[in-house]
């Protein structure tokens, strides 16, 4: 007998691919929602990062990164008490993992190189690691292999402890010049065939939790903002954005002078940010989502730009917002060839009453209440996650803000994706049933080629991520992936419904 859960696993493929969840048009010689309604140069792909996925930890070559310390010195940090040292054993597995990207029909990969992988202790000048070379090369070789286009990131957070021991890591000025020959091996080594390359994934989410409320390594804050034994949440947040800011400007620096003429390749940076509206219709309540944008993306997207930080945020933060010179300034505002993005979700912002003017922090430097409801009523469709509410309409408003605000540059959607609490009591073939996801990717691409008929100029977009992996504070408790990991079972692989999904959107 075939088991119920089967039969209705069935049922729903054939339901989710036969419909769409996306408003169609009513004219009947308009073809079904999928990939033709892109331009033909639009890359989709899937993205994914080093720590979440390689494991293989100790092998290799490979040297600590603050992750690899901070998750087996603060196991209670992490909602699973767990640890990256095998992660999904993509070290190993990597061919297997490729191909499921390949046969998704997507287009591109966005993987990261783990820096302690190639340069173990942060410095190079004392050593390079030719096995960790070596293990990329291979990668970029399989991926390559497969026609996809590789989209290579050179820091997503996983610092060399080395350098954190030396000099406090991103606290210092120093990691510049340490970023600047680490991406200088990476182009000289990958530059040949990685055509996209980004120096940096979401500094905000780095520079705040990892030192404002400390739940991620290096776990700095202060005693008042989260459960640290060091840090200054109102002061250490904007250096550590400060320095990552010039260290993104010395890479650019590094490849357009030396690499981007041979190598023809591109280079841009990946910022994240949610989508804001109003909660209260004041004067004062219309302006909210404004400065909560300001201090969310301007607070990094403005420099690249303009040369200098939004005028919001220098005139809370005062002295406490570090300034660049005016040849920083000039390398900031010509670093980009493209803008990453990384969009999940939307919030109301509203000012707040009162704020406190002693315990200063950037989760409250912006004077405002950030919420997801409004008298209950929640701001979309609730997930897994407490604040991930399912709002596609806010990936149209925001494409549209960044070209009008910020000169419409090419743009590619890094990461949009939905997580889903990890639950091993339900059978396998029902939880890759993931009907949600495939409604939450497909109308967020909806509204993205709607946003790119007005004009907007976005040239990509990778799901996050490929495939259930460890996300960071949150461990194995969640799965944002593609396809499923199986972890009972020596981590076998199998594709979720949202991957079924991609490959019919994107067939030709």
């Amino acid at each position: 007998m075939v088991p119920r859960s089967l039969l209705l696993g069935i049922f729903l493929i054939v339901h989710i691919l036969g419909h769409s969840y996306a408003a169609q048009p009513s004219h009947s010689s308009r073809p079904p929602f999928n990939r033709s309604w892109f331009p033909d140069d639009f890359v989709f792909g899937a993205s994914t990062a080093a720590y979440q996925i390689e494991g293989a930890a100790h092998e290799g070559g490979k040297g600590p990164s603050i992750w690899d310390n901070f998750t087996h010195a603060h196991p209670e940090k992490i909602w699973d008490h767990s640890n990256g040292d095998i992660a999904i054993d993509y070290y190993h597995r990597y061919k297997e993992d490729i191909r499921l990207v390949k046969n998704m029909g997507m287009e591109g990969f966005r993987f990261s190189l783990a820096w302690t992988r190639i340069v173990p202790t942060g410095k190079r000048s004392k050593g390079v690691n030719q096995e960790g070379i070596k293990f990329y090369n291979d990668v970029i070789n399989e991926v390559v292999a497969l026609g996809l286009k590789p989209f290579v990131t050179l820091f997503h957070w996983d610092t060399p402890q080395g350098l954190e021991d030396e000099y406090k890591g991103w606290l210092n000025p120093h990691i510049v010049n340490d970023f600047e020959d680490y991406v200088d091996i990476c182009f000289k080594e990958f530059g040949d065939r990685v055509k996209h390359w980004i120096t940096l994934n979401e500094p905000i989410s780095f520079s705040m939790y990892a030192y404002t409320t400390g739940t991620y390594a290096p776990s700095r804050c202060s005693v008042y903002a989260g459960n640290c034994t060091n840090g200054n949440s109102a002061k250490e947040p904007y250096i550590v954005a400060h320095h990552l800011h010039l260290a993104h400007a010395a890479a650019a620096k590094v490849y357009k002078e030396q690499y981007q003429k041979l190598q023809k390749g591109q280079i841009g940076v990946t910022y994240a940010t949610h989508w804001f509206l109003p909660k209260l219709k004041t004067p004062e309540g219309f302006k909210s989502p404004y400065r909560a944008l300001d201090f969310m993306l301007g607070w990094f997207l403005h420099p690249i730009t303009y040369g200098d930080y939004p005028p919001s945020m220098r005139a809370i933060l005062g002295n406490r917002l570090p300034k660049f010179t005016a040849a920083q300034s000039k390398l900031l505002t010509e670093s980009i060839d493209f803008l990453g993005m990384n969009y999940y979700t939307s919030n109301y912002a509203s000012p707040a009453l009162s704020f406190n003017k002693v315990n200063l922090s950037y989760m409250t430097d912006n004077h405002l209440i950030l919420s997801t409801d409004i008298n209950g009523v929640p701001i979309g469709q609730p997930t897994g996650l407490n604040w991930l509410f399912i709002c596609p309409k806010g990936i149209r408003s925001l494409m549209l803000y960044i070209k009008n605000k910020y000169k419409n540059p090419p743009i590619f959607i890094t990461e949009n994706g939905l997580a889903e609490k990890r639950n091993d009591s339900i059978p396998r073939e029902v939880a890759i049933m993931d009907a949600l996801r495939v409604k939450y990717h497909e109308l967020h691409l909806w509204y993205l080629q709607k946003a790119i008929k007005d004009g907007v100029n976005v040239k990509g977009y990778f799901a996050w991520s490929f495939i259930d992996d460890y996300e960071w504070d949150a461990g194995f408790t969640l799965r944002f992936g593609l396809n499923y990991v199986d972890y009972k079972d020596k981590m076998k692989r199998y594709p979720k419904l949202s991957a079924y999904w991609f490959k019919k959107f994107l067939q030709k």
